[in-house]
């Protein structure tokens, strides 16, 4: 049954995004109808010069940056909570997101980000590498660890992170590179322009093409690994070749949002429920849905609390943690 309702969801979604992303162009401060948004975008040289720079140097590329980070962060999800086998995993709840704004906020106190182009994505690669690697030591060293206690760790590694933040920020060297990281931490899309979802499209494209070939290792690995094993998948390996590329996905993402929790465990859980727990349907599906659920979450920051001053990671954190608690109370309970 659930495999028959695979192309109905894959339909549904791409409708839904395709909405989603036509109603993000007309809505903003400059609202267009969805004709003239429709003929900027096909006819740019025949419409309102207005309409076009408002949709293509404006709302377009912030759309594009919305979807990767969606369909990034769904995708290191789903891969996570295989790995782990616990499924409240997921990039921020892991610390992998911390330690890649923690990368990202060093390069920008040193000033990575006005001398390089990628100064600050490698940076923010760099600090999701370090803390996917005390991750994986860990599992490594404490193969008895439960889910809970990987939970507690990656708290912990978060809260490291957030400490060795706190200390760049209060040693950086002028206001400007403050405020900065600061835009960085809070987790928005605004002002995000063509460089940004071109830094962003090649590593996390490439990582979620990496996921969908190792589908059949990502079904061993969530049954456990002694059954991964007898299946003929090389458990070490495999597992610290996903955290590496997860890391590098999600330090792409962070790089161009900041840090945007709970889309890692809402939008897997969702698919989770309608599509079962094959990863050759949960991966593509997610990063779909994932895609869908941040342009809808960015329109939403973007446009309906008025004056307010609302960001993306907050419409987000509003949806996802309600459901993270429920998921927990309920895992307690069973």
């Amino acid at each position: 049954m659930r495999i028959r309702r695979a192309p109905l969801v894959a339909l549904a979604c791409t409708l839904l995004l395709a909405v989603a992303a036509l109603a993000a162009l007309c809505m903003g401060i400059v609202s267009l109808t969805p004709i003239e948004t429709l003929r900027a975008l096909v006819d740019p040289a025949r419409t309102d010069e207005r309409a076009v720079a408002v949709v293509w140097s404006i709302r377009l590329p912030r759309i594009a940056v919305a979807a990767l980070v969606g369909a990034a962060l769904a995708t290191t999800g789903v891969v996570m909570q295989a790995l782990l086998r616990n499924p409240l995993a997921e990039p921020g709840i892991t610390g992998v997101s911390a330690g890649a704004a923690m990368g990202a906020v060093a390069g920008i106190t040193l000033g990575l980000s006005g001398s390089a182009l990628w100064g600050v994505p490698l940076a923010a690669f760099a600090g999701a590498t370090v803390v996917t690697l005390i991750l994986q030591f860990v599992l490594q060293a404490r193969k008895d660890l439960g889910s809970p206690t990987i939970i507690l760790v990656g708290v912990s590694l978060s809260a490291l992170a957030g400490a060795l933040i706190n200390v760049l920020i209060a040693n950086a060297a002028d206001d400007a590179l403050v405020r900065s990281a600061m835009f960085w931490l809070a987790g928005d899309l605004e002002l995000r322009n063509w460089q940004h979802a071109a830094i962003a499209t090649v590593p996390i494209l490439i990582g979620i093409g990496y996921f969908l070939t190792r589908i059949r290792a990502l079904d061993a690995l969530a049954l456990g690994e002694q059954i991964a094993a007898t299946s003929g998948v090389h458990v070490g390996r495999e597992r610290t070749v996903l955290l590496l590329v997860a890391s590098l996905v999600t330090g792409a993402a962070v790089a161009v949002s900041g840090i945007i929790s709970f889309v890692g465990l809402v939008v897997p859980h969702a698919m989770r429920l309608v599509l079962g727990a094959s990863h050759a349907r949960l991966l593509p599906f997610s990063a779909l849905g994932g895609a869908l659920f941040m342009v809808l979450a960015d329109t939403v920051a973007r446009t309906a609390f008025g004056a307010t001053v609302v960001q993306t990671g907050v419409v987000a954190a509003l949806v996802g943690a309600p459901i993270f608690l429920f998921l927990l109370l309920r895992r307690q309970q069973s």
